[in-house]
């Protein structure tokens, strides 16, 4: 049966983890307890499988983890831990599989940065730039360009939420630049940018071309950095996403979360401040013979 990755899975997954070095386990040895393969264990780790209640709580207790207060909060990550909403009706088909854990993710995230370089982030861009962005792009099984379009900007829809992530986002100006469809189409998108930055919860920055940058700022890699609150013991799950051709990645590993939050360091420094980068979008605009509000 194929696996199905989710954020509360992941949080979980982190979760044992943490039990099993604060007990001085391996994860063979908590095969042995679970009394499964060392490969669906690693599975449980990532987040893409499911454990009963009855093998957490006996999970928990081998470890030494026996608080019953512990327990409940283990039992409220696992509880709907297996769903992620309802993808095969509507707009939602338009998310890919690798698309749905991210998607599922931001949802659960307090705190999101994100640098592109080429094209805006997804969580940025408005309906007029989504549409040039898919436009040609060939229906498939019934998949409209409207359900694209809506699939996309359904996902902003965490910033109007109780309680919003921090969304940091840091951008080449390449990604501004390119022109999609016609100028009108991002002048668009540099308005909308402007209004997301004077939102409290979302801070934007530019790097422009003629920004000078250190041989060690690694502008050429797009990634994210997220981090998902949870209520256990083990502290917030971090996690960085990259994206390549056919290749989607979350790494938790201390030495690549420092490697990117390093990156992040550097790229926030090359680039223009939070107003500085407001100035620069509306400088942008009036090239166009367009007035910002």
């Amino acid at each position: 049966m194929a696996t199905v990755q989710t954020a509360k899975k992941m949080m979980l997954g982190r979760e044992i983890e943490h039990m099993l070095s604060e007990a001085g386990k391996t994860p063979s040895e908590l095969a042995a307890i679970l009394s499964t393969s060392r490969s669906r264990v690693q599975q449980i780790l990532d987040g893409k499988a499911s454990l009963s209640i009855g093998d957490l709580e006996r999970l928990a207790n081998q470890l030494g983890f026996t608080d019953p207060g512990y327990h409940e909060t283990l039992f409220e990550l696992r509880k709907d831990s297996h769903k992620r909403g309802y993808w095969n009706t509507g707009y939602r088909r338009a998310y890919s599989e690798e698309l749905r854990v991210r998607v599922d993710i931001e949802s659960h995230a307090d705190r999101i940065r994100e640098w592109e370089v080429e094209i805006p982030p997804g969580l940025t861009q408005p309906p007029r730039f989504v549409r040039a962005l898919y436009a040609g792009v060939p229906e498939s099984s019934g998949l409209t360009l409207e359900d694209r379009i809506e699939a996309r900007t359904a996902r902003q829809a965490i910033f109007d939420k109780p309680n919003p992530p921090v969304a940091h986002f840091v951008m080449s100006e390449s990604c501004l630049r390119r022109v999609w469809r016609d100028e009108e189409t991002k002048i668009d998108l540099l308005k909308h940018m402007i209004a997301l930055s004077q939102r409290e919860n979302i801070f934007m920055q530019v790097l422009p071309f003629d920004q000078p940058v250190g041989r060690r700022v690694a502008i050429g890699n797009r990634f994210t950095l997220l981090r998902l609150p949870t209520a256990g013991v083990a502290g917030p799950l971090e996690l960085a996403y990259t994206e390549g051709p056919e290749e989607f990645r979350y790494l938790d590993d201390k030495k690549a979360l420092d490697a990117y939050d390093s990156a992040w360091t550097r790229l926030t420094s090359a680039a223009l401040g939070f107003e500085e980068t407001r100035r620069f979008l509306r400088a942008m605009i009036a090239e166009s013979g367009e007035t910002s509000h």
